[in-house]
C-alpha cells in the first residue's frame, strides 16, 4: 500500500483511555516479574508458572480442561498440555466426570496436592514480602478495578478486520 492510501481517521484518546492505556502497559511489566517471580516459587518443587495455575485450579473436586481454560483465561488445548503432563508425572489423574460423559475431571492425586502445598507456601512468604507495607483497602480497590476491567474486556474486544 502507498503512502497516499487513505488512512482511517486518528481519533483523539479520551482522558481515561489515555490512563487506561498507560495502566495496560503497567499491567504487561506486570505480568513479567509476576511470571518470574511465579518461576522461582516453583522451581524447588520441579515445576513451572503454568503447572502451578493448573494444580492450584483444579480445586478440591478436581476440574474438567475446559473449565480450567476458561477459569484461568487460557486456551483449552495449552491446559490439556499442562494436564497430560501432571498426569505422568502423578500429580493428577483423570475420573469419570459424573456431569458429563466425554469431558473427565482432573483430579489432584496425593502427591499433586503435596507439591501444590509446597508451591503455596512459597507464595505466602512471597506475598507477605511484597504486600508488607501496602494499604490493604488500596489493594482491595485495586482488586475490585481489575475485576471491572476484565469484565469490561470480555464484552468488548478488540474488532478484528
Amino acid at each position: 500500500m502507498s503512502a497516499d492510501a487513505a488512512s482511517p481517521p486518528e481519533v483523539p484518546r479520551t482522558p481515561a483511555a489515555e490512563t487506561f492505556s498507560q495502566v495496560v502497559v503497567q499491567i504487561f511489566r506486570l505480568h513479567g516479574l509476576i511470571g518470574e517471580a511465579g518461576e522461582k516459587i516453583t522451581r524447588p518443587t520441579g515445576q513451572s508458572t503454568a503447572r502451578w495455575q493448573v494444580l492450584g485450579a483444579m480445586g478440591e473436586e478436581g476440574s474438567s480442561v475446559a473449565t480450567i481454560a476458561r477459569r484461568m483465561g487460557l486456551t483449552r488445548q495449552s491446559v490439556q498440555r499442562v494436564a497430560d503432563v501432571l498426569e505422568q508425572e502423578g500429580l493428577a489423574e483423570y475420573q469419570d466426570n459424573p456431569c458429563h460423559k466425554r469431558a473427565k475431571l482432573l483430579v489432584l492425586t496425593d502427591q499433586g496436592k503435596a507439591v501444590l502445598q509446597q508451591i503455596e507456601a512459597a507464595q505466602i512468604q512471597w506475598a507477605n514480602e511484597v504486600a508488607k507495607d501496602l494499604d490493604v483497602d488500596a489493594l482491595k480497590t485495586l482488586g475490585h478495578l481489575l475485576v471491572q476491567l476484565e469484565k469490561r474486556l470480555l464484552c468488548c474486544s478488540v474488532q478484528q478486520e
